[in-house]
């Protein structure tokens, strides 16, 4: 750590601001679709004057920086540097060793891989605490006062650059397939965001709750937790199991469930991030590298 900063989380910023300005420049900037935010200017202000983004991109969240400071705290202000500068630094490289990859006859596939691109780069960035400036922190801001997702947020705002962008360059092909590449990014960085790590939960009812519990805790390691509950129809209290599995576990549970009591009632869930002992904590307490 330097500082209170992690190494780590400046690494997987500058991953993340890589991945971003590759979808951008040979998805967006090849196939002339435009974005949201403030990369959605910097990309019309590319189009129409031939300004190059990786410098208005620094220029235009110059103003920010100071509001994210203020209001984001240290760490989170050096992550949005890092991430804009490194945004900025990719978009320097990529444009001048580009690959090209045009895919202007089949708008619907670059949009898709634009939007996933950009989605997941977003979404990486802001996983580890920083953003790339810019709408993403007002995104960032709203979320910490307002509990909006960031993705919302950066949805209503790139509805405005897009109509912009629509008036100045795009045509209305381009703009709709550039609707679909902000909604697949918004899509992919709620879904970072909430956990990429989906597990699962399981509510299990049985007349044989004890050895069923028995069962996962020797067979799986799994902790599992009894809770009181009254049955709406027949007013009779009796126990509920609740117990959180690795997606990839769900099959070995129904199997311990079904071998010892196969009439037992199972709803499954999907839990989107999971926090504590055996997923993001060892039985010491410490926390354990995923």
């Amino acid at each position: 750590m330097l500082n209170g900063l992690k190494i780590k989380n400046i690494l997987f910023i500058l991953l993340g601001a890589a991945i971003f300005s590759f979808g951008l420049v040979h998805f967006n900037m090849q196939n002339n679709l435009a974005e949201g935010g403030f990369t959605g200017i910097t990309l019309l202000l590319y189009f129409v004057y031939g300004w190059s983004p990786s410098i208005t991109n620094l220029l235009l969240n110059l103003p920010l920086f100071f509001l994210g400071w203020k209001l984001l705290g240290r760490n989170i202000f050096i992550y949005t540097i890092i991430g804009t500068i490194g945004v900025s630094l990719f978009l320097s490289i990529f444009q001048k060793y580009t690959i090209n990859m045009p895919l202007y006859e089949d708008l619907f596939l670059a949009a898709l891989f634009a939007g996933v691109f950009i989605g997941i780069g977003l979404g990486i960035i802001f996983r580890y605490g920083g953003t790339t400036g810019g709408v993403d922190i007002i995104a960032r801001l709203a979320q910490k006062y307002l509990g909006w997702t960031m993705g919302r947020t950066m949805f209503m705002f790139d509805f405005f650059v897009i109509t912009l962008s629509l008036i100045t360059y795009l045509n209305y092909r381009e703009a709709m397939y550039t609707l679909v590449v902000v909604f697949v990014g918004a899509r992919v960085i709620d879904f970072m965001q909430e956990g990429a790590y989906a597990a699962r939960g399981a509510m299990i009812i049985s007349d044989k709750n004890e050895e069923i519990a028995a069962n996962i805790m020797k067979e799986m390691d799994r902790g599992v937790t009894s809770l009181k509950a009254v049955g709406s129809y027949t007013k009779a209290e009796r126990d509920v199991l609740y117990c959180v599995v690795a997606k990839n576990e769900i099959v070995t549970l129904k199997n311990v469930i079904n071998s010892v009591d196969p009439h037992a009632f199972v709803s499954v869930t999907v839990v989107h991030d999971v926090l504590g002992e055996g997923f993001t904590l060892d039985e010491n307490k410490l926390p354990l590298e995923r």
